[in-house]
């Protein structure tokens, strides 16, 4: 897959719309899934969660998520959207789990996932395709955690690893967990569908109001079906997990890899995340309809420095270890690798 890195971006011709690149840093680890378990506490499996400090095991559609927050760990501080994935474990060879520690691709920012949204391909010089915003309510899930094969995630694009010799490194992507270990670590990547039915905000599994691209991909600006007409902006989320604290000594001695999600997935097929819609008025949208990148300066947002974003953190409501060496994931997980 065609990818480009930060500082290519930086070298392309000016944009005539926005590429937004910003981070946010962690906002709390813990086992709450207001999207696909609400109101349960705990929820199956641990998530990394980042944004507005208004999040809560419920979440209700009619939520004021920016009037609600009072802080956010995103870099834009009209941002008080939650973003969130899984954690990544590494499995010793006595059966025992730690949690990876991750590197946030903004220095000074602690830990979290690096955001994008976008109106074309990330290595599109132009950025011209009108997009609209997303609405108050709106929230939507990629991926399938039962997926334990390539086929079972075969409804999902552009949900990939990418195996790190060093920060600059995107390519290549694979749908499975890499093979090797990764010296700097790993690039966890999750693209969201683009095209929305125009009506409901959320639908039963969280997907369905969404959809792809009628024919083609995004990046090829695929037109979207007829019954998804909606063009939205690309959400991609990239996490980097250093699994470089993992040396080959720690690895099983028959050489497979020993890396597992929070809920088990020691194949790496069942990569998904989540996403809550938080942003303040019509922010997004002026972001989107001004010709910029990355941090937009032309629209004139409103920003906030690491520290601000560090500073806004949850306590989690959810009393179990997470840290340390476990005989079990948090839930009661252990890795499955079918």
């Amino acid at each position: 897959m065609k990818c480009f890195t930060l500082f290519a971006l930086g070298a392309l011709a000016p944009f005539s719309n926005a590429l937004l690149r910003f981070q946010c840093s962690q906002l709390v680890v813990e086992r709450l899934d207001p999207l696909v378990a609400p109101g349960s506490i705990p929820s199956p499996h641990l998530h990394q969660i980042v944004g507005g400090n208004s999040f809560n095991a419920s979440m209700d559609p009619a939520k004021d998520m920016p009037g609600e927050s009072t802080c956010t760990t995103c870099s834009f501080s009209e941002d008080f959207s939650n973003y969130w994935t899984a954690v990544l474990y590494f499995r010793a060879r006595n059966g025992t789990y730690k949690r990876v520690p991750q590197i946030s691709q903004i220095s000074g920012a602690t830990a979290g996932i690096t955001v994008y949204y976008m109106q074309d391909a990330l290595y599109d010089q132009e950025q011209k395709s009108k997009v609209t915003a997303f609405k108050p309510g709106f929230r939507m899930f990629v991926g399938d955690v039962n997926a334990r094969t390539k086929k079972a995630m075969e409804n999902f694009r552009q949900l990939t690893y990418t195996c790190m010799a060093n920060t600059g490194t995107r390519e290549p992507e694979t749908l499975e967990f890499p093979s090797k270990p990764c010296a700097y670590g790993i690039m966890v990547n999750q693209r969201f569908p683009t095209c929305w039915d125009g009506v409901n905000l959320d639908s039963p599994d969280h997907m369905s109001h969404m959809s792809y691209p009628e024919s083609g991909t995004f990046e090829s600006q695929g037109p979207c079906p007829s019954s998804h007409p909606v063009r939205m902006p690309q959400v991609l989320f990239e996490v980097v997990w250093d699994t470089s604290k993992f040396n080959k000594a720690d690895w099983p001695a028959d050489g497979s890899q020993p890396f597992t999600w929070s809920f088990g997935d020691a194949t790496g097929y069942a990569n998904h995340a989540d996403y809550v819609f938080g942003w303040k008025g019509d922010a997004l949208q002026r972001l989107m309809d001004t010709p910029c990148v990355v941090n937009c300066p032309k629209a004139n947002p409103k920003t906030q420095n690491n520290a601000a974003m560090n500073k806004c953190v949850q306590k989690s409501v959810v009393d179990e270890p997470v840290d340390g060496w476990l005989k079990e994931l948090p839930g009661g997980h252990q890795a499955q690798y079918a």
